[in-house]
């Protein structure tokens, strides 16, 4: 029987056979999965939101339980991330050398990055899932890239300094904050970590407060409408599946949850959805309640952020740090509550407002996270359009009046003077000329004459 036979002809196959068909469609199935991590970005990010050390181990660990890891490369320069290679080497991640140019090579590593992940695309075609361990904004073309050569695509980074449009373009965005579950704060060199012991372990942030599991009701309700659409029984991993295609950014771990089984039992829990079965095999189906109020949209929250940062313009022209942008808001609206809007955390809400253009965001090792006012403060100047020339219409203009030509002043004028040939013109200027001579020769005589009597009386 033929591999490509479908399951209900595989029924009267031998059990060792039926083994071998199912191990080869999990074969089929299986995530390869090639990891590119963008350090120089990860690593500043990291350290500015969260005040510890990025653990590349953390998100290869992430990444295996979604598939099985074929490839791991990290770009950046490394003769300065001397902390960083040891780390690299324990966990087999083969490091790609970044050499700036004289003027600077902001995105050097950013373009490496790209042509090899398009290159193995094309090369290496047992490979049909891509991570790219980045906030850059700068790879959201690659991940739109890789999409449409039919590559799955994760993005690895944190909430509070990834573009929202790099989580949302993907097929699944992982938070470095999930990963963290209280670990330890890895260490470079003895140096790092006596500077962390200056700058005091205790500012070191773990994972943020896990949010309110009704705000995550009306995915899980689009989730259970599509499926029903489908005429297909919302199992576990079909309605997780279902949720990441229509939200990537998605994550159990956000409300709480050490598992999506476990975010279930707590939406039951919570009687907000009707579970049946067991042992694994769930059916959830959504309740037809409606929500005494409706969450509010994290773009309602941008108003108020947009009031503070003009009352402290001044204060914001140098930048500030998120903490006392915090404070500010806090002081002016204290009712606000970044969780109900669904950010987990302040830093999480100013990355939203950054791609609404309200802030700008400059990540910095030692002091955080420097806010100055975005582009919606700096407008564009209005372009200056010139000012047409008006040229005065026909009517307002003096028309000549041409002789023999008939007018609003003479209608029947007289015919015009017959033309002169321009010979006989010449003569008649040559005999004019000729008569002036003479006369004023005469004139001459006659006044010397006159001259000569006066003197001889």
């Amino acid at each position: 029987m033929a591999e490509g036979a479908p399951r209900e002809q595989r029924a009267g196959l031998p059990e060792s056979r039926r083994d071998r068909s199912r191990e080869r469609e999990a074969m089929q199935d299986k995530l390869n999965i090639a990891v590119f991590v963008d350090y120089d970005n990860i690593e500043i990010g990291v350290k500015s939101t969260l005040r510890r050390e990025f653990d590349v181990s953390l998100a290869l660990e992430a990444l295996k339980e979604r598939g099985d890891i074929v490839a791991k490369f990290a770009y950046a320069n490394w003769s300065r991330q001397e902390g960083a290679t040891r780390q690299m080497a324990e966990n087999a991640v083969q490091m790609v050398q970044r050499i700036p140019s004289p003027r600077g090579d902001k995105n050097g590593a950013d373009i490496n990055l790209a042509l090899d992940a398009l290159e193995m695309a094309f090369t290496h075609s047992h490979v049909n899932a891509f991570a790219i361990v980045s906030g850059d904004s700068d790879f959201i073309p690659l991940v739109n890239k890789l999409k449409e050569y039919g590559k799955t695509v994760f993005v690895v980074g944190g909430k509070a300094f990834t573009s929202t449009i790099l989580q949302q373009n993907c097929h699944e965005f992982v938070s470095y904050e999930s990963l963290l579950d209280g670990a330890p704060a890895r260490t470079g060199k003895g140096q790092s970590s006596q500077k962390d012991r200056e700058r005091g372990q205790g500012q070191q942030r773990t994972r943020p407060a896990p949010l309110d599991l009704a705000l995550a009701m009306p995915l899980v309700e689009r989730a259970l409408q599509v499926l029903e659409r489908r005429a297909v029984q919302p199992q576990l991993g079909l309605l997780k599946s279902t949720m990441l295609q229509l939200d990537s950014t998605f994550s159990e771990k956000a409300y709480g949850a050490s598992s999506f089984s476990d975010f279930i039992e707590k939406l039951k829990k919570a009687d907000l959805v009707n579970v049946t079965g067991s042992g694994g095999r769930y059916l959830i189906e959504r309740k037809n309640t409606q929500p005494e109020k409706p969450a509010p949209k994290p773009e309602e929250a941008l108003p108020m952020l947009r009031d503070v940062l003009e009352t402290h313009r001044m204060e914001m022209e140098n930048g500030a740090l998120s903490e006392e942008l915090e404070a500010w808001v806090k002081a002016e609206a204290p009712n606000f509550d970044p969780t109900a809007y669904g950010f987990q955390e302040f830093a999480e809400f100013l990355n939203y407002a950054q791609d609404k253009l309200l802030v700008r965001i400059e990540p910095d090792e030692e002091k955080g996270l420097l806010v100055f006012l975005g582009a919606e403060f700096y407008p564009p100047a209005p372009e200056v359009v010139p000012e047409p020339d008006i040229l005065p219409d026909e009517e307002d203009e003096v028309q000549p009046i041409v002789p023999g030509q008939p007018s609003l002043v003479d209608p029947n004028p007289p015919p015009p003077p017959p033309l002169i040939p321009l010979k006989a013109t010449r003569k008649v200027a040559r005999k004019r000329a000729a008569a002036s001579s003479a006369g004023g020769t005469t004139e001459r005589v006659r006044r010397t004459t006159t001259r000569r009597k006066k003197v001889q009386e």
